[in-house]
Order: structure tokens, then C-alpha cells, then sequence
């Protein structure tokens, strides 16, 4: 496994931020829609996660943030036992669902990445797919994945990079609508200058660049999923007026385009994330 760096983008100073405030927000934005619409999609990261971590049956695996078990299912595949956690209800009877359609028996559990309700050093292995980069308080989310996994123990995790296209969709809805004063960008968690930060010298890190592409009939067809599933581009066209919301709307395309290597009128577009290995010593 290779390691690529990524540079953080600067942080100007900011007021401290309500963090609670913020989450119970954000817990608002994915619950709206039905992120599992888009979740399903990428079911292909938690796979490859999951065979970079190399599990073996039999041992005890944690998703934090799962949303609709993408990385759940890809480990309980591979024989683990599997509890799965999300702070939406809604996103766990869906990963429910799949697991029942496929026989699995894993324990799903209402829970908070920052707070997770684990004895310390429960798991062999915790992961994280596009999840636990969202939560307000980067470094208590963190610290709990750390805790809770035992030692020599491994956590895995699927980051989107700043500069890659969902890092770019979040930077062109917030030049639109700004995110709270005070919270760190989730995109940092795509860098390996914070992803050192967050997990420092207690651990070894091997980090490797991957795409996930997204393929839709065409940038329009992508745009009314996401503004009809996604819930933070959902809540961001709800909260603009409407002109505004018509330009938001144009940007986006205009970003499919810089992205789209189709070559037609679909829409087939690579968004560059952080396949992340932590070992814990």
C-alpha cells in the first residue's frame, strides 16, 4: 500500500462553533431524503475497504456512521461479526433490510460517532465509509474510534479529498450557502496532514488514493438525485431562494462537467477519496 499526501487547505481562525447545535443539524440533513438511495451506489468502497483491511471470519468488526451498511454488509460477507451504528434510525432499518435479504445476523444500533456506547477495546477492527469525516467534533469522533478498537487492532475508512469532485461539490454549495463559523471542513479527513493530527503517533497509517466513479444518464439525471436523496443538497436548495437556487443548480452542472470523462451525454465521473488503514499499537 502506497501513501499519498494530500495538503490541508488552511483554516482561517473562527469563532468556537456550537458543536451541538451543528450536529443535531446535520442529523436533520441526513435524515431528510433518502441517503440510502445514493448509499447503495457505493457499495463497491466498502468492499474494497474491506479487502484492504484483510478481515478474517470470526472477527469483531464496528461500522461507525454506517448509513446503510455498505461496509456492514462487505464484512459480514467475509464472515466478521458485525455491529452496525448510525445516529438515523431510518438508515439502519434500511442496512436491516439488506442484511435480512442476505441471511446475515448483525447488530444494528442507534449510536453517535462521538460517543459511541463500547467498552474500551471492544473491536478488532472499526470502520468508516464517507461517514465519520461528517461529525462537527473531528477529534472526539476520532478518539472514540480509537478507543473502542483494541490494541494492534485496525480502523479502516473511505474519506472524500478536498480536491476531488465531492470535496468540490461541498466547496461550491458552500461559496452559495456557508457552513457554521468554527467547524472544521469534513474534507480535512481526506488529507494526511489531519489524518495524522487526528490519530498521531499511537498509530501507523497507510493511506492510498482511489476513485469511486459515478454514473448516471446524464449530469441533470445526477443533480435530481442528489437534490431529491442527498440530504445536505437537498437541505442547501431549501434554504436558498429561488433564484439562488438556480444558479446553485448551474454550478453543479457546470462541476459535472470539469469531472465528466463520459464522452456523451451521460454523466461518468471519478471523485477521487482516501482509502485509510490505521494500525494501533
Amino acid at each position: 500500500m502506497t501513501t499519498t499526501a494530500v495538503a490541508a487547505q488552511p483554516n482561517a481562525a473562527s469563532p468556537p462553533a456550537d458543536l451541538t447545535a451543528v450536529k443535531t443539524r446535520q442529523q436533520g440533513a441526513w435524515s431528510s431524503g433518502d441517503y440510502a438511495v445514493v448509499g447503495a451506489t457505493l457499495q463497491l468502497v466498502g468492499e474494497h475497504l474491506c479487502e484492504t483491511l484483510d478481515l478474517r471470519a470470526g472477527q469483531k468488526v464496528l461500522d461507525v456512521a454506517a448509513g446503510n451498511g455498505n461496509a456492514t454488509l462487505a464484512a459480514a460477507r467475509r464472515g466478521c461479526e458485525v455491529v452496525s451504528t448510525d445516529y438515523v434510525s431510518a438508515l439502519l432499518e434500511r442496512g436491516k433490510a439488506r442484511a435480512t435479504a442476505e441471511g446475515f445476523n448483525i447488530d444494528f444500533r442507534q449510536a453517535d460517532a462521538e460517543a459511541l456506547p463500547f467498552a474500551d477495546a471492544t473491536f478488532d477492527v472499526v470502520v468508516s465509509t464517507f461517514g465519520v469525516m461528517f461529525t462537527p467534533n473531528q477529534e472526539r469522533a476520532a478518539a472514540e474510534m480509537a478507543r473502542v478498537c483494541r490494541p494492534s487492532g485496525k480502523i479502516g475508512l473511505a474519506n472524500w479529498t478536498p480536491d476531488g469532485f465531492i470535496g468540490q461539490l461541498f466547496k461550491t454549495i458552500g461559496k452559495h450557502l456557508p457552513p457554521p463559523a468554527g467547524v472544521k471542513s469534513p474534507a480535512l479527513w481526506g488529507t494526511s496532514a489531519r489524518l495524522a493530527d487526528l490519530f498521531g503517533p499511537a498509530a501507523s497509517i497507510a493511506i492510498k488514493e482511489r476513485d469511486f466513479v459515478f454514473r448516471y444518464k446524464s449530469a441533470q439525471h445526477w443533480l435530481d438525485v442528489f437534490r431529491t436523496y442527498y440530504g445536505p443538497v437537498l437541505k442547501a436548495f431549501e434554504a436558498l431562494p429561488a433564484q439562488t437556487q438556480t444558479t446553485l443548480a448551474a454550478d453543479l452542472i457546470a462541476l459535472v462537467g470539469q469531472f465528466n470523462r463520459s464522452g456523451d451525454n451521460s454523466m461518468v465521473v471519478p471523485s477521487a477519496y482516501l482509502e485509510i488503514v490505521v494500525t494501533r499499537r
